[in-house]
């Protein structure tokens, strides 16, 4: 029987850990002894906390880790090595991975006033001229209202004042927001930050060009710079800005995801595979996005080794790489293992955060339902009592869009 969790978590210190899948709920409740052996090293045990330190020094050591970057090779070979040494089998596999650079930025809003504007090119923006581009501001709140004023943009910098609903349906304008201005005549567009909390800091990401679409320069402002502009537009006052970008798309670099397991004594043909991303944006050092998601991955395998366990199927952690770039890392891997498509029981990945779990997320048949109950008993000790439904994971996907079973960890 195959089934699908997604564990979801709360509070500060990260905690991992896999519990056996199986097919009949005596089965699970037999693990009840594993299972409090595995929360009692990792919550109060000797791996207490043991994940993030591995996280600080990772974070500290290498910083920032962007797609192409000499950094993310650092971090590639820091991880090989550090997991080589905590006694995994541990490979690399290459993959080839986009190399945007972003170059110097900056903003400058010139009418109604002069103000400076916080900004941050999104990955895969073309650059403006050296001079930069010096243009009107069409302010707008939807791709709707953009349509409706299609006969304004043209020339003009559109800014995009998107109210903020969810990551997943707002990230929408600034993955498309620049083609969809770029159709109606814009030379640029600035992306309100898509978060719901700001302290005048603009947020970057990965944007998409439209195959057969100009493409513009774009970036993304703050919340409170792009509230500013729509107030000014509410009032009909003229809006200028001057947008200078040198960013520019190199050829794609050679990288690798890194790959570390504990092989099954009975199927170990079978994969229960666990993951989180390497890579990460170039203005942060990455550690909730997603060197957390990246360490608890390694935690789970050395809890299960320190305990001396002896899993049935082949447990193995993947650190994608390239996944801000739309999973780049991950898509070749699932080209490169599809073939084996019926090994894999289970795919999981951590990239939303990584704390003190509260529940599972699961979904499958009314009979596997019985056995996650069952599971999330013996979650009991650490308070994890919720079972909730569907999971998702950028990485995980192809996996999950072919059938099997996949999690992830927000």
């Amino acid at each position: 029987r195959k089934i699908l969790i997604h564990f979801f978590t709360r509070g500060k210190d990260p905690v991992f850990f896999l519990i056996p899948a199986s097919d009949t709920v005596a089965e699970v409740a037999a693990y009840a002894d594993v299972a409090k052996r595995i929360i009692e090293l990792a919550v109060f045990g000797a791996a207490q906390n043991r994940s993030y330190k591995r996280l600080a020094d990772f974070a500290d050591t290498i910083g920032s880790r962007v797609s192409g970057s000499p950094n993310l090779d650092m971090a590639i070979k820091y991880m090989f090595s550090v997991m080589k040494q905590d006694g995994l089998d541990v490979h690399l596999e290459p993959v080839k991975i986009p190399h945007w650079v972003r170059g110097t930025e900056s903003a400058e809003m010139i009418e109604p006033r002069v103000k400076n504007l916080a900004v941050l090119g999104l990955g895969s923006s073309v650059g403006t001229p050296p001079e930069g581009i010096e243009a009107e501001v069409l302010v707008v709140q939807s791709f709707e209202e953009l349509k409706c004023r299609a006969s304004e943009a043209t020339g003009k910098i559109v800014v995009f004042n998107q109210p903020f609903i969810s990551y997943g349906e707002t990230v929408a304008y600034r993955a498309y927001g620049a083609s969809e201005a770029a159709k109606l005549g814009a030379v640029a567009t600035l992306i309100r930050s898509v978060t719901p909390y700001s302290i005048n800091s603009p947020h970057t990401g990965w944007q998409d060009y439209q195959d057969g679409v100009k493409r513009i320069p774009t970036a993304c402002i703050t919340v409170e710079d792009a509230e500013l502009m729509w107030r000014f537009s509410q009032r009909k006052q003229k809006i200028v800005v001057r947008l200078k970008m040198g960013a520019k798309t190199l050829p794609d670099a050679d990288s690798f995801n890194t790959v570390a397991e504990i092989r099954g004594w009975q199927h170990p043909e079978q994969v229960v595979l666990l993951s989180g991303h390497l890579d990460s944006w170039d203005v942060g050092q990455g550690a909730m996005d997603d060197g957390g998601g990246a360490m608890i991955s390694w935690e789970a395998l050395s809890l299960i080794k320190d305990l001396g366990l002896r899993p049935r199927r082949t447990l193995r952690t993947v650190l994608w790489t390239a996944e801000e770039q739309g999973g780049v890392g991950a898509q070749q891997y699932f080209n490169l293992h599809k073939v084996n498509m019926s090994n894999f029981d289970l795919v999981m990945e951590s990239d939303l955060g990584t704390f003190s779990p509260v529940g599972l997320r699961f979904t499958g048949s009314d009979a596997a339902q019985k056995v996650m109950e069952e599971v999330v008993k013996l979650l009991a000790p650490i308070n994890t009592t919720k079972l909730e439904l569907n999971g998702e994971g950028t990485d995980i996907s192809p996996w999950m869009q072919a059938g099997v079973p996949g999690q992830l960890n927000p």
